[in-house]
């Protein structure tokens, strides 16, 4: 029987665990975790920040088979010997999986280390976050939701962030700014072109001199955890380089998640984490299984603010065989940038467009050809109603990142499921891009409220 030791207590390594046990490998399966608690839906941490959930609610439940040791510090990796050094205890393996996940850069400027300022990675960094005041720098996608759940609760809130608006680069001018729009109206107060130079006794120093009051909260990218990789001799690049088994350079370890990096790609997110992990569950169970393989990229913002989302490459733009075509509705906050090669989807770009946020999203995951109205296509068509609607179609798409129906949120609902954790735990929803989190706790809700005698009717 295989011994396979995952390091890591993070989605990557529980996904991989329960996947595992699903094809049933028969070997021992252990989980060595840093952290104190289980594994928890790291997706929905904002719904923690805005007091919507407490950490304890978006625990995962331990995968079967598989024993799982929390607080555990791993310090050394035997390759020679096959074995693992955490906290005093040596782990022997046959397989080992990295999935040591990423770090927060912490920016160099005085007093970035110290009291006042805080990282959000974790359950636990959300504690941090207190006073009347805060003071979010960075803005990619982590700063714009953490900026969004702070407003939410009722928090002072400033983004700072180093380009003209949040999302810059991914969103491109004109959909970026209807963003800061959306931001400024949910209470959030958006300083761009600016950057954090000092964190001083009680306040946070701006690039002109501006001083601002309250808690620091650094969402400034982050960086592939490598050390342990690196001091084990591994090949490591910007992440652990891994072939097309998940592989490093040593046949007996793997590596997944955001520490991996692929065909040279370090793929954040949860989404391409889970696929990883059912990729390498069936390579260490299947003689047969197939290479793993990409999943089309699309990032969807976990925000209450506005519906905005990126599918594809966006740098595909300057491929001269591709065409670009754009539509925009100010008044009504409404843009959408879509990349097409022939008939084929190559990207988008799509802010306050959900109908069309899910249909090409579907068009460029199976790789389909558009239809020709491409503007009936943006824009929706009909009005369709909300896959949260008591009445919507059973076959109503809640999840469009693992396709699930709210019929199957129903039936989970039915056996037990009555949480937005747990009904992520059953279906998978909510654990992709995250941009359905809102709509499955609407439906948790709704459901809560029915009486019983309703409940079988409806639902």
């Amino acid at each position: 029987m295989s011994r396979i030791l995952i390091v890591g207590g993070g989605p990557a390594s529980h996904r991989l665990a329960g996947r595992l046990y699903h094809h049933g490998h028969q070997g021992p399966v252990t989980v060595l975790g840093a952290e104190p608690e289980p594994t928890y839906h790291r997706p929905l941490l904002s719904y923690v920040l805005t007091g919507r959930a407490t950490p304890e609610e978006l625990r995962l439940p331990p995968p079967p088979g598989t024993e799982v040791r929390c607080s555990t510090t791993v310090t050394h990796i035997d390759r020679a010997r096959r074995q693992v050094h955490a906290s005093g205890i040596i782990h022997p393996y046959d397989v080992l999986v990295l999935a040591t996940g990423a770090r927060t850069a912490v920016p160099r400027f005085r007093g970035a280390s110290g009291p006042g300022v805080t990282v959000l990675r974790t359950a636990a960094d959300c504690a941090r976050i207190t006073g009347d005041h805060v003071v979010v720098l960075g803005g990619g996608p982590l700063g714009v939701e953490t900026a969004a759940a702070l407003a939410a609760r009722g928090t002072a809130t400033t983004l700072i962030c180093s380009t003209p608006h949040p999302l810059y680069e991914r969103l491109g001018e004109t959909a970026s700014a209807l963003l800061t729009q959306a931001l400024v109206h949910a209470g959030v107060t958006v300083r761009g072109g600016r950057t954090v130079t000092a964190r001083e006794p009680g306040r946070v120093l701006l690039d002109d001199g501006t001083p601002l009051a309250g808690t620091l909260v650094l969402c400034t990218g982050t960086l592939p955890d490598v050390g342990l990789a690196r001091a084990a001799g591994l090949r490591v690049r910007t992440g652990i380089l891994v072939d097309d088994r998940l592989r490093s350079n040593d046949p007996h370890i793997h590596a997944i998640g955001d520490c991996a990096e692929h065909q040279g790609q370090t793929l954040g997110g949860i989404e391409a984490a889970w696929a990883q992990a059912d990729s390498l569950a069936r390579i260490l169970t299947r003689h047969d299984a197939p290479p793993h393989r990409s999943t089309p990229t699309v990032f969807r913002l976990r925000a209450d603010i506005a519906e905005v989302a990126c599918i594809g490459t966006p740098d595909t733009r300057a491929d001269g065989a591709v065409r670009c075509l754009t539509y925009t509705d100010r008044n009504q906050g409404r843009y959408a940038r879509v990349t097409l090669r022939g008939e084929h989807l190559v990207a988008a770009v799509l802010f306050g467009l959900p109908d069309a946020i899910a249909s090409l999203g579907e068009f460029h995951r199976h790789g389909r050809p558009l239809p020709g109205d491409r503007l009936r296509l943006i824009l929706g068509g009909p009005p369709q109603p909300a896959s949260t609607d008591l009445d919507a179609p059973e076959d109503a798409l809640v999840c469009l990142c693992n396709n699930v129906q709210r019929q199957a949120l129903a039936k989970a609902w039915r056996a037990g499921a009555r949480t937005v954790t747990a009904l992520a735990t059953a279906t998978r929803a909510t654990t992709g891009c995250g941009g359905c989190g809102r709509e499955v706790a609407e439906l948790c809700a709704r459901w809560a409220r029915q009486p019983r005698h309703e409940e079988a009717r409806t639902l």
